[in-house]
């Protein structure tokens, strides 16, 4: 089992270049999210318990978001893991063992399975897992509390229906909704130059008094969600460049930076690849003093800063930067696609969705069969001996890649259309098409 404060080798961590030690512990994760689902709590050796909590005590990386996270969590505290391991003892447990539940965490059964396969969507199951278990630094409790944590805010902050709404329904909702849409605020246009999705921020069009901040909030997870859909493996990550040319201090929203930075790191772990601040004025220098400590030293570290609109070439191929960059050759210009008569039609046909559902939850249950029989191999408890770790690895393989099929043709059922299915960028089979007009 991987333990502890580890960091991810390079060329390790993801799906296809698991190490041993990397297996076991998403195993480990798998076989306790299995435990908490079928009976909403889980015994877990105290070891691990103790662990966690001896680093926070300690102070070791007592200044990193991952050990301040660990302590705070519901059944990390010292007093509480002391009361699950008595209550798990007296229900004959043995020592040496702490139970968990569901209820600490203020979730429960019936939500905990259909939250975490509507995170999945179209990925690798285990790709949603890795994500939180590499920014825990493989260790197994501080990876599920971080998972749990962020299906508790994704069901407070019902972010299924923000996914699921079309951009109609969330104006309706949220005042000048469209009007953050339509403005270039922020779009999605083209890949960097290691194939990320690369996000654009014109922060001079923002004003924090102009709108709702709800409605930032909302927009920002509407496309981050529309977003996901355009993350193709092997590549996970997405590139942000916050454009702060013309940038005064009126443009400054140290409350939205703050629920960018939260959002990022706690709910949607491992999705910056780079950030690319360009264009920054001397004012900024003493805001950015403000914001640096903020982040995660593993965000921070990410950030780079350009002066010249030529710099972002470093990051961005001339032949995708926008050419509104002096050097950049596509002469794409933002402009934002309305919904198209009848584009979610779909949505009605409430029989065909019910047979392409039914066919996805059928795959769902069988990974999760095929899973289950993954976690036990080597361990004793496998009925067929001759199921091999190899041969049990390829089925898993290969049912996922049929689950992102089902999930696709499930998909235009389910979720209203939006801006990238109207560019015809996000593919009818859940690909990426992106043009570039240079």
């Amino acid at each position: 089992m991987a333990k502890g404060d580890i960091m991810t080798p390079p060329g390790t961590g993801y799906i296809d270049t698991l190490t041993p030690d990397q297996t076991a512990t998403l195993k480990e994760v798998w076989s306790i999210i299995f435990h908490i689902a079928d009976s909403g709590e889980a015994v877990i050796p105290a070891a691990m318990m103790r662990e966690v909590e001896k680093e926070a005590l300690s102070g070791k990386g007592a200044q990193t978001p991952t050990v301040q996270a660990a302590a705070k969590a519901g059944w990390f505290s010292g007093s509480k893991s002391v009361q699950a391991e008595e209550a798990a003892k007296a229900e004959g447990h043995g020592q040496g063992m702490a139970k968990i539940s569901l209820e600490d965490l203020g979730l429960s059964v019936d939500k905990l399975r259909p939250i975490l396969w509507d995170n999945v969507m179209g990925d690798h199951p285990d790709a949603l897992l890795l994500r939180f278990i590499r920014a825990r630094k493989w260790n197994t409790i501080n990876a599920l509390s971080m998972m749990f944590k962020a299906f508790k805010w994704r069901l407070d902050e019902d972010i299924p229906a923000v996914k699921y709404s079309s951009d109609i329904q969330l104006n309706d909702q949220n005042p000048k909704f469209f009007e953050q849409l339509e403005m270039g605020k922020f779009y999605i246009k083209g890949t960097d130059v290691e194939g990320r999705m690369v996000v654009y921020l014109n922060v001079r069009l923002h004003h924090p008094g102009d709108q709702p901040p709800k409605t930032l909030e909302k927009l920002t997870i509407y496309v981050m969600e529309c977003g996901r859909v355009m993350v193709e493996h092997p590549v996970e990550t997405v590139c942000l460049v916050f454009d702060l040319t013309g940038f005064s201090l009126s443009n400054m929203d140290f409350t939205m930076v703050r629920y960018l930075i939260s959002i990022f790191e706690a709910h949607y772990p491992e999705s910056l690849g780079r950030i690319v601040v360009h264009g920054a004025p001397f004012v900024f220098w003493g805001v950015w003093k403000i914001i640096e400590p903020w982040m995660d030293p593993v965000v921070a570290s990410k950030v780079r800063f350009t002066r010249k609109d030529q710099d972002l070439l470093e990051y961005i191929p001339a032949e995708h930067l926008p050419s509104r960059f002096k050097g950049g050759l596509d002469k794409y210009e933002y402009k934002y696609m309305h919904a198209q008569e009848g584009e979610n039609d779909h949505m009605a046909d409430t029989a065909t969705k019910d047979r392409f559902v039914a066919e996805w939850k059928a795959l769902m249950w069988k990974f999760e069969a095929l899973t289950r029989e993954w976690v036990e191999l080597g361990t004793g408890k496998q009925v067929d001996v001759e199921r091999t770790e190899e041969v049990v690895t390829k089925e898993r393989q290969e049912l996922a890649k049929q689950l992102r099929v089902a999930y696709f043709k499930m998909d235009p059922y389910i979720r209203a259309r939006n801006l990238f299915h109207r560019q015809g960028v996000a593919l009818p089979d859940g690909g990426v098409k992106w043009t570039y007009d240079n």
